[in-house]
């Protein structure tokens, strides 16, 4: 009688080259801005407080050894997630002035990342760890916005009012349209356009 030899499985031989584990090793650059992307995500979901290094290291799907790698502590990595949603803004929009195709690249920009624009212009104000990069932010859009409005305006008490406002109701009019499932794109920087207008016309008056 013939002895039986168990036959080899090539199947499992060449499928083994191919199977990529969760944390397979990533260059520094995409890892990094891979743990940026989640780290976002839960804190617009959960906040600074409640969402610990490890609630990130899971959305990521990699491990806390690895998150430690690239940033030191959480209050480290929120820095750098707020800095990553405002250069991603500011790329978009531009930092200098305000023109006709501003509020279009400001629609643009919160559509591309909800959760970094509402993080930064919502949530991290709430955190007075964070509150002094907020102010730095909202201070430089209140001067492209008195630029803007200097010229339009007369009375210079009522240019900072305006100046002031501008920038807080254009990025709630953003935020709403967001929550509102983003209506009608095409139109919607002419709708918000005309709220600012609204302000324009109250400070001129």
């Amino acid at each position: 009688m013939q002895k039986y030899t168990m036959p080899a499985r090539p199947m499992e031989v060449e499928a083994r080259p191919s199977a990529r584990p969760p944390g397979r090793r990533l260059p520094r650059a995409e890892r990094r801005d891979q743990i940026l992307a989640a780290a976002t995500r839960a804190f617009a979901r959960s906040g600074f407080a409640a969402t610990g290094l490890d609630d990130i290291a899971a959305e990521a799907g990699i491990s806390r050894v690895i998150l430690y790698r690239h940033f030191d502590s959480k209050t480290d990595l929120y820095r750098a997630v707020l800095d990553h949603a405002c250069g991603r803004l500011a790329e978009a929009v531009g930092v200098d002035e305000f023109t006709g195709a501003s509020m279009d690249a400001l629609l643009d920009a919160a559509a591309a990342d909800p959760d970094g624009f509402r993080l930064l212009f919502q949530h991290a104000a709430r955190e007075p760890e964070f509150r002094a990069d907020v102010d730095r932010l909202r201070a430089g859009s209140e001067e492209i916005a008195r630029r803007y409005l200097a010229e339009m305006i007369p009375d210079p008490a009522w240019v900072d009012w305006a100046a002031r406002l501008s920038p807080t109701v254009a990025v709630e009019a953003v935020i709403a349209w967001l929550d509102a499932g983003q209506p009608d794109r095409v139109r919607a920087p002419e709708r918000i356009l005309r709220v600012l207008g609204a302000v324009t016309d109250a400070a001129r008056g």
